[in-house]
């Protein structure tokens, strides 16, 4: 019913272009409600625990910053672990793969967990950002708007797009930032109409935003300049600390993600884990200098706990303004720099919900502010204000972690509301970029993705290429030699089957190198004692090789740079063993089943869909020997002029079917065509 109602109301509306807009609006609107709820659901639930546990818990003291976020964390774990496993982590490297592999569908039941396990998380103590969660729920409700309304592929991306956009803008009440979010770190292609899209959903969950949260920025920032413009000089220095600090975080959450994905323990505990990880060092963290140390005799007096919880735990906007504001003392943001990471990789990595990316912004203000306190003792005539430098690397250690420095100054810029730093903002967020670039080739979003398989980025071909993997296509059984045979039995294989090259191997199939047609050429052109060598002088030794469950993508990407033709691919388990050799033409073909892989996926959802309406019906067919159809055309079936043939399934593969189209004993016909004609139809290919 709703397929059908969305497919009127874009016909009638697609005309003027207002249809997709409307949906826009909408996506954006029910993303903004999504982020007041959660933002009041988050502050509800830190009141009922750390409030609550004073009462409940008082002989605990502050052995209660590890009893709470490991309560927190045995709700959330059984949410993920059963009901939604997209809702583990950060969130926007699943928005992510579905965008590139899924066709943004995106199940409903997402949204739902991933509000109430990342609330959880965070409020109970969670190191962890409400953006990430935001994000992945705004998306998957324009993905399920999108499904419900039987929109195409495309558009269903855009939607997703959409919801993304509107979850950073709400978050963060900060719309210009939401739209470079989606077009730079999910990377979609916005033009035209599509672009319009998303700066409208942005919009419209700002304005829901600012209706029931209020219209202020998200931190109160005196007004700051630069001194003179040997101020840059400066800021440079801090986008190159910023990006060591940007990588530090990158490696340090895939490092505790690896350890946790490798850890044989129930996935409903782990989130417990981690937070007990997380509670120790929270305990510890009361004990720092510079922080307050209630005892347990106080701890029914002025709610201690709720004005002493550790700067690491939650989101931390509160202490990141006092940082803006210069506030805080050096001793205590160095050390954030290393701990306020460390706490979100243990929070995210043990498998718990919530984001990236307020965790970054953190991180950027402790590793500014700790910039600035050492600028203004080394060049107290030129460094400015401490709190501009925090302000500033927050832009920059972003930019770094996330390879979207776009993004990272716009935030910054709507979240302070001061324009005045836009200059170091990008001195020093295109240098974080650039330098953590080099240092890391991923970002915080794409680690985990690339461990999957899946390189994010522009382009259908290399979209599709990442659906077929070495091991469909590859020479299972390739011509090889043994490094100890003559070089006159390599002369004499090149001579019979016009190959370029050939893997070479030790005993027990270990690949040792490769050889090719260039070196038989180089040998033959200058030594005279042919029949003394061997494959082993010939050969050249430890070559570029490619693991079978890779994505072809990943073979062309070693190939291409280095214009090879041919890559040996060797075992996972040991490295060495020679299982297949992949050349371009294998690459060819594997190109051909990616789009015919994505045929039959396309031509699943649609009959899926088609399923639902009342007044058709599908039909599978099987044309036998002794059919009537058999031998004949579709253009000559003058049933087939009230019905429509949806595909034809020959040996295993799916053909697009046409007029000339030959009918042929053992394939396998999808009809859609209405009730009264499935008797007709059976009977003819019977």
């Amino acid at each position: 019913m709703l397929k059908q109602l969305g497919k009127r109301f874009l016909a009638v509306s697609s005309a003027a272009g207002f249809s997709v807009m409307l949906i826009a609006a909408v996506v954006g609107s029910m993303t903004g409600l999504a982020a007041v709820f959660f933002i009041n659901l988050i502050a509800w639930i830190q009141v009922e625990f750390y409030h609550g546990a004073g009462y409940f818990l008082p002989f605990a003291g502050n052995f209660s910053y590890i009893i709470i976020p490991v309560l927190g964390a045995l709700t959330v774990g059984p949410l993920i672990a059963y009901f939604a496993s997209e809702a583990k982590g950060h969130g926007v490297p699943e928005v992510m793969q579905a965008i590139t592999l899924q066709g943004g569908r995106i199940r409903p039941r997402v949204a739902v967990v991933k509000i109430i396990a990342s609330a959880l998380c965070i409020g109970s103590g969670g190191s962890a950002g409400r953006e990430g969660p935001i994000v992945q729920v705004g998306s998957a409700m324009g993905s399920t708007i999108g499904q419900w309304l039987g929109l195409s592929e495309e558009r269903i991306k855009n939607l997703v797009s959409c919801g993304a956009a509107a979850g950073i803008a709400a978050t963060f009440n900060a719309p210009l930032a939401g739209v470079a979010f989606a077009t730079e770190v999910l990377m979609t292609e916005l033009h035209g109409r599509l672009f319009a899209n998303v700066v409208i959903a942005s919009v419209s969950a700002s304005i829901i935003s600012r209706m029931f949260l209020g219209d202020r920025p998200a931190f109160e920032v005196p007004s700051y300049v630069m001194r003179s413009p040997w101020d840059l000089f400066l800021y440079l220095l801090l986008g190159v600390f910023a990006a060591l600090a940007g990588v530090m975080f990158i490696y340090m959450l895939d490092f505790a993600e690896t350890v946790f994905d490798k850890w044989r323990f129930p996935l409903a505990l782990k989130p417990a884990a981690g937070a007990l990880a997380l509670g120790l060092l929270g305990l510890l963290y009361v004990y720092l200098p510079g922080v307050a140390l209630y005892s347990p005799e106080t701890f029914h007096l002025d709610m201690p706990l709720m004005g002493n919880i550790p700067h690491i735990y939650g989101a931390g906007f509160l202490f990141i303004e006092k940082i803006l504001q210069g506030k805080v003392s050096f001793l205590l943001i160095f050390l954030l720099i290393f701990l306020k990471p460390l706490a979100t990789s243990l929070t995210l990595g043990s498998g718990n919900s919530g984001g990236v990316f307020a965790p970054s912004l953190f991180t950027g203000a402790v590793c500014g502010g700790a910039f600035g306190y050492l600028a203004n003792q080394l060049f107290p005539g030129i460094a400015g204000n401490i709190g501009a430098y925090a302000l500033v690397g927050m832009a920059a250690v972003f930019a770094s972690a996330a390879r979207a420095p776009l993004t990272a100054m716009l935030i910054v810029f709507e979240m302070s509301n001061d324009y005045s730093l836009i200059l170091p903002l990008m001195v020093s967020g295109i240098a974080a970029t650039a330098i953590s670039a080099l240092l890391c080739p991923e970002s915080i979003y794409t680690i985990k993705l690339v461990k999957r398989g899946i390189h994010f980025v522009k382009g259908r071909d290399l979209d599709i290429m990442q659906g077929v993997r070495v091991e469909e296509v590859m020479n299972e059984e390739p011509i090889h030699f043994n490094i100890n045979l003559p070089f006159t039995n390599l002369y004499a294989v090149f001579q019979e089957t016009h190959f370029h090259g050939f893997p070479v191997v030790e005993d027990n199939k270990k690949l040792y190198g490769m050889v090719t047609l260039e070196d038989m050429t180089r040998v033959l052109s200058g030594n005279n004692r042919i029949s003394e060598l061997k494959i082993i002088d010939v050969a050249s030794a430890n070559p570029v090789t490619v693991f079978p469950d890779e994505p072809v993508w990943a073979a062309i990407q070693k190939m291409s740079p280095r214009d090879l033709s041919r890559l040996p691919v060797v075992s996972r388990e040991d490295g060495v063993t020679l299982v297949g050799l992949i050349s371009r033409s294998d690459i060819i073909r594997a190109y051909e089943v990616g789009i015919i892989r994505k045929q039959r996926e396309t031509y699943a959802a649609e009959r899926m869909a088609l399923r639902k309406v009342s007044d058709t019906a599908f039909v599978d067919l099987l044309v036998k020997a002794t059919s009537n159809a058999a031998g004949k055309t579709l253009a000559e079936m003058q049933i087939l002029r009230r019905v429509n043939v949806v595909s034809v399934e020959r040996n295993g593969t799916v053909i697009i079917p046409r007029g000339d189209t030959r009918i042929q004993a053992g394939d396998l016909f999808t009809f859609l065509c209405r009730p009264e004609d499935v008797d007709e139809l059976k009977k003819f290919f019977s």
